[in-house]
């Protein structure tokens, strides 16, 4: 007997999501620094070849080959001042047809993670969606002001701004302006055992996945040096009584397609080098962090953006911490799905409905 085409009893298998992290240069040019293994599965490449060659390379479509570096540049303010906006995401999400060895491009769901120099990136390729023609290029913001934006319309109207010098009629302003820059830091780790990072109620730090990749802005998070994270495990970076906390969100990152958003604390001044002297807890600062993640079969991508610095919890009179109000609230900031960022009412890209079906 069978039941909408299969055996009753049997469940039709989710067709093989190749998945990667890469680095890129922030520039025009965006030479790949670093790819993963899981790029020969995404592309047929093998990492060392894709290490040679540039991102925007990869992109097929019939829009202009700047429009995807343009997607990670600065934008023109209201004013027609090309400063950063401080407002500006730090996030984005596009569905592209790239390039491959095999010389049929794959629909690809791109995460790019802006940072100071470098665009970290994670592709999803989607192998059993056949080609189709894009004439322009969509891209969701993640963070920020979460704008769907038309980069090919968006970046000719900054070309009729840098002649003009005002911005035209039809280009909408930022949304929102926030009160200051943030600072961020974008970081590659090992893919995490959850088995590893489990935390039990006996105050042992748990080991986690291992630090594979870090942008230098990270030491104006954390008082480290880059070169000594390398290789160093990310939970012994987190505030003791964030722990759990994160230990639940890494398990969330390794069974989810999506990028999850959660707020926890590091310790200023973590002990990162043997020998050091150890910072009594009571005098660690904490840096709280809105943390965006996203896990593939390789590793998993973080982007960390500093909200504030407060002090040590108090503890009761058992030795537990105890969270302030404000602490709680950000905890329960927890997690925000595609679908609910994403539209499915696609009017103008080429995709189509990719946007709110593709997982």
């Amino acid at each position: 007997m069978t039941h909408g085409g299969l055996p009753v009893g049997e469940e039709s298998e989710k067709p093989e999501r190749p998945s990667y992290i890469g680095i890129h240069s922030l520039d025009n040019e965006t030479d790949i620094l670093f790819v993963s293994s899981g790029c020969g599965s995404g592309v047929g490449w093998t990492s060392s070849h894709v290490m040679t060659m540039k991102a925007r390379e990869f992109v097929v479509g019939g829009f202009d080959a700047g429009d995807y570096p343009s997607v990670y540049q600065k934008k023109i303010k209201a004013n027609g001042d090309d400063e950063e906006d401080e407002d500006e995401a730090s996030a984005f999400q596009m569905y592209v047809y790239l390039r491959t060895a095999h010389d049929v491009p794959v629909l690809t769901r791109v995460t790019g993670f802006k940072c100071d120099n470098c665009v970290v990136y994670i592709g999803v390729a989607f192998p059993e969606v056949p080609y189709k023609h894009m004439q322009e290029l969509e891209v969701q913001e993640l963070d920020g002001a979460m704008r769907r934006m038309n980069i090919t319309k968006e970046r000719a109207a900054s070309s009729a701004v840098s002649k003009r010098g005002r911005l035209p009629a039809t280009t909408r302003a930022p949304l929102y302006h926030s009160k200051g820059k943030a600072t961020k830091a974008a970081l590659i780790l090992e893919h995490p055992d959850a088995a590893a990072i489990e935390t039990e109620e006996t105050g042992r730090r748990p080991a986690g996945p291992h630090i594979v990749f870090c942008t230098g802005s990270i030491s104006k998070l954390v008082d480290a040096d880059p070169a000594d994270l390398h290789n160093f495990p990310f939970m012994r970076l987190v505030a003791p009584e964030d722990l759990l906390h994160t230990s639940e969100f890494f398990d969330k990152l390794a069974d989810s397609p999506d990028v999850l958003f959660e707020t926890f604390a590091l310790l200023q001044r973590p002990p990162v080098i043997d020998g050091d002297i150890i910072v009594a807890d009571v005098d660690n600062q904490r840096v709280v962090v809105e943390c965006l993640g996203a896990s593939v079969t390789d590793g998993v991508a973080l982007m960390l953006r500093r909200l504030r610095t407060a002090p040590a919890p108090k503890r009761d009179s058992v030795g537990n911490y105890i969270h302030s109000r404000a602490h709680e609230i950000d905890e329960n900031g927890g997690y925000v799905s595609l679908a609910e960022l994403i539209s499915s009412d696609c009017e103008t890209t080429d995709v189509g409905d990719i946007w709110s079906q593709l997982r």
